[in-house]
């Protein structure tokens, strides 16, 4: 089930978009100057503006992002289906950093685009205790976890005001109704617009 996460208990959690300040408050547990600070720093910028899966941003080449019509080429996305995918303008700059970092590192094309020090391939596991250990030192209480930040794209777009078959588009969705129930359970529009509706009596 959607934004819905099993623990030892089998007990399950709403999904938990995240404010922009704790985006913030994220970024900036990021060393600037650190190698392994400018590509964590580049991983959750380019998953938050994305909204990319993080098994689909893990295993991206270089080759696969053109930075100036900010995209991305997903060649095995959920059913192992190739797309071009959007990311946000702003999360161009951190993603450049680290290629350029990258380079430095002696790094080439033939290893993901987010991969350790000496080129091998990022786990999730590594992903996720990162972005755990970053919102413990943060002092966000909230579960802060890959596909949180796909939620919180989402959420972003949708309160925009982008159209729903571009979010579709851009979250990698087979169809505009799938993107329709995942955006209705992440905000509860529904519920949230029928009780604004309503005309209850007033109480002093």
């Amino acid at each position: 089930m959607l934004g819905h996460y099993p623990n030892r208990l089998n007990q399950t959690y709403p999904p938990q978009p995240l404010t922009p300040n704790e985006v913030r408050a994220l970024l900036e547990r990021c060393s600037r100057r650190a190698p392994t600070g400018i590509r964590n720093r580049a991983l959750i910028m380019f998953l938050y503006r994305s909204g990319l899966r993080i098994s689909e941003a893990l295993n991206l080449r270089p080759a696969d992002v053109d930075l100036e019509r900010h995209s991305a080429r997903v060649l095995h996305g959920k059913g192992n289906k190739a797309t071009v995918r959007p990311f946000h303008p702003s999360g161009a700059d951190a993603l450049m950093r680290w290629l350029d970092r990258r380079h430095l590192l002696g790094l080439n094309g033939n290893q993901p685009l987010f991969c350790t020090l000496q080129g091998g391939q990022l786990s999730d596991r590594y992903v996720r205790d990162m972005l755990k250990r970053y919102a413990g030192k943060a002092g966000i209480t909230k579960r802060v976890h890959p596909h949180g930040l796909r939620h919180t794209y989402a959420v972003e777009l949708r309160e925009s005001g982008v159209d729903i078959a571009v979010i579709s588009k851009a979250l990698g969705h087979e169809s505009i109704a799938t993107t329709a129930r995942y955006l209705d359970h992440l905000t509860n529009d529904q519920a949230v617009a029928a009780v604004a509706a309503l005309d209850l009596p007033e109480v002093e």
